[in-house]
Formats: structure tokens, C-alpha cells, sequence
């Protein structure tokens, strides 16, 4: 079978009515993920319901968070935000928190639509990623981010998750 291409896709900010669909994705995502990095046990306990309760907070931040959706053809694929940065040690006044794109969009240049939608294109900024995933390494370097040389062991789902810091 032939993809279908996609040309249909909008990236906007996120709203109330999104959490339930941005509750599905994202527990979606985080099983395509971290599926090589935390037991498939805590990776069970993701509920969209949970995911969508959390979204129902985050959409309702203020002006300084930036949360967007990517849909294709009217559906959520994927979604990120950004905001002040969380950090006592924070390199850059910007934190990007979160994106997530559905793995069958990956490649499709989404991810850099809703990138972009989080953070201004020279703007500093830093984040923390999983030390074992490689693509999104990739990623933040093409979009010019450089690890600082900082890590920390994240609580993750009841389990142990180490992270590194990139910075732009």
C-alpha cells in the first residue's frame, strides 16, 4: 500500500477541548518512546485519561508557556511545549518541557513545525532528553543545541530515567 500524502497539517496552539485526543497521543507516545528504556509494568499504568487530566492543566497556563498541537487531517499527531525555565541551574531563561510526535509522523517535518511553534528560531533555550534516544539527539543538534555536559537520574513512572541537558 502507497502512503497517501499528507497535506493537510496545522499546528496550533493548544485548547481545552484538545486534552481527551492530546491524552491518547501523548500515552501513545510515551509507549513508542521509552519502550526500550522503562518496563513494559510502569509503560501499562500510562493512561490516556491520566494524560488528558494533565493536559487539562497545561492548556490552561499563561502567556509565557507555549503549547501547541500538530494535526493532520483534523487529528492530533503530536504536540510540544516550552515555558520559563524549571531549573535553580537553568543555563537559559527558556525550557523546552516536552515534544512528542507520533512515530508514523516522524520524518515528515512536523516535528520541526511544532518545534518551531515553542521556540523563537535564536532564541536560547535547553531541555533535557532521555540519554538513550538517539533520534531526538539528533534532532536538537540540527537545531542547534550542544549537550552542557549536565545529566540527572529522572523519576519516571515509578522507575529511574537518565537524562542530559542540551542548551542553545
Amino acid at each position: 500500500m502507497t502512503a497517501q500524502p499528507r497535506t493537510d497539517i496545522v499546528v496550533r496552539p493548544v485548547r481545552d477541548v484538545d486534552a481527551e485526543a492530546l491524552g491518547r497521543v501523548h500515552a501513545t507516545c510515551w509507549h513508542e518512546t521509552y519502550d526500550h528504556l522503562i518496563s513494559e509494568a510502569a509503560l501499562k499504568a500510562v493512561s490516556p485519561r491520566r494524560m488528558a487530566e494533565l493536559w487539562t492543566h497545561w492548556a490552561s497556563q499563561g502567556e509565557d508557556y507555549r503549547m501547541h498541537a500538530a494535526l493532520v487531517d483534523g487529528e492530533i499527531v503530536g504536540f510540544v511545549g516550552s515555558g520559563p525555565a524549571r531549573d535553580d541551574d537553568a543555563p537559559r531563561a527558556r525550557e523546552l518541557y516536552f515534544i512528542y510526535l507520533l512515530d508514523a509522523f516522524h520524518g515528515t517535518g512536523i516535528g520541526q513545525q511544532l518545534f518551531d511553534a515553542a521556540v523563537d528560531a535564536e532564541e536560547g533555550a535547553y531541555l533535557w532528553v532521555a540519554d538513550d534516544n538517539p533520534r531526538a539527539h539528533r534532532f536538537y543538534t540540527r537545531n542547534g543545541f550542544t549537550l552542557d555536559g549536565a545529566s540527572h537520574v529522572e523519576p519516571f513512572l515509578g522507575e529511574e530515567l537518565t537524562e542530559v541537558r542540551f542548551v542553545r
